[in-house]
């Protein structure tokens, strides 16, 4: 590829200008725009519309059909104001077409209501839906015509923005319009490289904007609205591009630091020989994956993804190994107590016995327990410390942190894993400071498409085989009308000397949320198994409370535990074999997945019964169906990417995905791998405009994808 020309600074500069030079926006209006992030003349022109209205042409009243929007005009019939509940006002419209349509409002003024004269000309804009009296429309927008006002036509569809609160549709629409009539030419404007653009048939990106904000008559409005046209692709590939720059940028940065090269392999051979099974393949593969990362002098960055009970413990305890075997110190941070202490008795239980000094630093661990800890840390006796983000406070000092493991890397934000990081024993070889190598788990399996995207700045490795004797657990959906059949199942499995859990998704009775809520349902199976062992577990008991519960659960002297989501992750119970999730319909894929996941952990057959309440809505079919179908995590995780879309399934809090503008991980997957390879050719070959790039689509905020 030849090295391409940056474009000329001055009319690149243009882009940006402050708003404040566009007429209408003073301070008081930028303010606004700013607190949205918008700013400059290239954040107006980066400003999309979530929609178009097409309001080329008029349908007869006749031809509307309900959901879908249209503008018609017809003559005013009848006008009625009324007041049930609150204020209403009522125009009935007729048209040429012999039918008759009414316009509801709620919110109106008096001279409103005169302008409504029976006989007067109306123009509208809306959805339809049908009413009492046929189709109406609540909220038209709309106009009045006079007789020598024909109303021409437009002759573009009309752009629908995002709303930016105190300022108005109107407003936006046309202070948008000022700053695109400021574009500099292509080729002031141009970043990506004539023979891609050709390649894949997509316009410039000054062609682009002008189509996505002015559509012409007779553009494809279903490829616009699906985000599929030419020019919302190639919007599509450049801030693609420019989200995979940030975080390649961000892994260069990472790879210029040093660490610890942890080689010996005695510690590790010891535990996997002492441990009760063996290792599956996919285990064993990424150990290898791992156990290579960690041989070289600067830092490992894997995420490890495997569905739940794949066996990511062991593995990043053999990891953790290597490092001990180096006379280094290797931290595992968790999201929550119940999950940490989960890993703190694995570990110990198989690195104990190899004489492995393995240490607790949680909140609750407090006074002279917790002094005795931190010396332990600072000094280097305790060689794996285990804890939630207790571990990153000030006052935690290691001794010589080698390895940071973090579980469940979705609920931490950037800035505590790095704080982990800098907990390093640091020191510098030639100019480069010495950090942890870093490995995250999930056991919330990421779609490859989304892994290319969101985690472009790390090695990504799957566990994608569960081990032998895990019993794939039998998933049923069920109508809440059937709850007396399951509370019989109950008391059957439980006679059986099996335990069981009913999981609620609120906790307190409320007006507003139809849910059966774990008190109550606590109360309720209390009283129908009156020879039952019942427990409860929320998030708003305290947190010994909850562990005491737990821990009965897990020894047995619990026999069905109503809880709340908090068990999602960290309940290891082999014995459990039912699994009932109430109000499934409200739930996501990943989460319910999850749940599942707590039953099927011994040998015996296990159920998930998923309760839901009717009318489910079409997503929440598609979701129980899913459920129902299969037990593979990562073809769920395919399953609630086409569903929900990157943001929920990520955690975009800490991701930014949900930022984008344009592009759709689940719709635009494709383009990743032109993506992924003109990326590294820019970052190779001209620095400077992957520079440039980056600035217009992601700007000085720092984006914390990953660190």
């Amino acid at each position: 590829m030849a090295r391409a020309k940056a474009p000329a600074p001055a009319l690149a500069a243009v882009g940006e200008t402050p708003l404040t030079v566009l007429s209408g926006c003073g301070p008081r209006v930028a303010e606004k725009l700013a607190a949205r992030g918008l700013a400059c003349l290239q954040d107006l022109w980066l400003q999309l519309p979530r929609q178009y209205e097409d309001r080329t042409r008029l349908t007869p009243i006749r031809a509307l059909q309900p959901g879908v929007a249209a503008q018609v005009e017809g003559r005013v019939e009848a006008v009625e104001r009324g007041f049930r509940y609150r204020p209403m006002l009522r125009v009935a419209i007729g048209d040429d077409s012999g039918a008759t349509l009414v316009l509801r409002f709620f919110h109106f003024r008096a001279a409103q209501v005169a302008q409504f004269e029976p006989g007067a000309r109306l123009r509208c804009y809306g959805t339809p839906r049908p009413g009492q009296h046929g189709l109406e429309i609540v909220h038209p927008s709309y106009r009045l015509l006079d007789a020598a006002d024909g109303g021409a036509l437009g002759d573009q569809l009309d752009p629908v923005y995002p709303a930016i609160e105190g300022i108005g549709p109107a407003s936006l629409r046309r202070l948008i319009g000022l700053a695109l009539d400021r574009l500099p030419s292509d080729d002031a404007l141009e970043l990506l490289p004539r023979a891609l653009r050709d390649s894949l048939q997509l316009p410039s990106l000054r062609e682009a904007l002008l189509t996505v904000h002015r559509p012409a008559q007779g553009s494809d409005i279903a490829a616009l609205l699906a985000g599929l046209h030419p020019a919302q692709r190639r919007l599509a590939l450049e801030e693609l591009l420019a989200h995979h720059l940030s975080l390649r940028r961000q892994r260069i940065a990472q790879q210029a630091h040093a660490a610890p090269v942890l080689e010996r392999m005695a510690l590790a051979e010891k535990l996997r020989g002492a441990l009760p099974f063996a290792l599956t393949g996919a285990q064993q593969r990424v150990f290898e994956q791992i156990r290579v990362d960690l041989g070289k002098p600067h830092p490992m960055l894997r995420l490890v993804q495997g569905d739940v009970g794949s066996g990511k413990t062991v593995v990043a305890a053999l990891a953790a190994m290597l490092a001990v075997d180096t006379g280094k110190q290797a931290a595992l941070m968790a999201p929550t107590e119940l999950l940490a202490e989960q890993h703190l008795n694995n570990l110990r239980g198989w690195l104990e016995p190899l004489g492995v000094r393995v240490a607790w630093l949680a909140g609750k661990v407090t006074g002279r327990a917790r002094a005795h800890v931190l010396a332990e840390v600072a000094s280097g006796e305790a060689q794996v410390v285990v804890g939630t983000h207790a571990l990153m406070q000030e006052g935690v000092a290691f001794g010589d942190l080698a390895l940071a493991i973090v579980d469940e890397q979705h609920r931490f934000g950037v800035h505590q894993r790095l704080a982990l990081r800098d907990k390093g024993a640091g020191g510098i070889v030639g100019e480069a400071a010495i950090v942890p190598h870093q490995l995250v788990m999930t056991a919330t399996p990421i779609p490859r498409t989304l892994a290319m995207a969101a985690y472009a700045d790390l090695d990504v490795s799957a566990i994608d085989e569960l081990p032998p004797g895990r019993t794939p657990v039998q998933t049923v959906a069920l109508s809440a009308e059937r709850r007396p059949e399951l509370v019989e199942r109950i008391r059957a499995a439980c006679a059986e000397g099996r335990q069981a859990y009913w999981v609620c998704t609120i906790i307190d009775e409320s007006d507003e949320v139809v849910a059966q809520a774990a008190q109550g349902t606590f109360e309720a199976l209390s009283a129908q198994l009156p020879r039952l062992r019942v427990g409860l577990v929320h998030g708003r008991m305290k947190a010994t409370d909850k562990q005491a519960t737990m821990r009965a659960f897990k020894d047995g002297a619990i026999d069905l535990l109503v809880a709340t989501t908090v068990i999602e992750v960290g309940v290891d119970v082999p014995n459990a074999s039912l699994m009932i999730v109430e109000n499934a319909e409200r739930l996501g894929l990943a989460q319910l997945h999850q749940l599942r996941g707590r039953v099927g952990r011994g040998s015996a057959v296990s159920s998930c019964v998923l309760l839901y309440r009717s009318p489910l809505s079409i997503m929440a079919r598609q979701r129980l169906e899913t459920m129902r179908e299969t037990n593979d995590g990562f073809v769920i995780a395919e399953k609630d990417l086409e569903l929900r879309g990157p943001g929920e399934l990520l955690g975009t809090r800490q991701t930014g995905l949900a930022g984008f503008r344009v592009a759709d991980l689940a719709r635009d997957a494709d383009l990743l791998p032109q993506v992924q390879e003109l990326g590294e050719r820019l970052l190779r070959e001209s620095p400077e405009i992957a520079e440039r790039i980056v600035a217009r689509w992601v700007g000085g905020a720092a984006r914390y994808a990953s660190a």
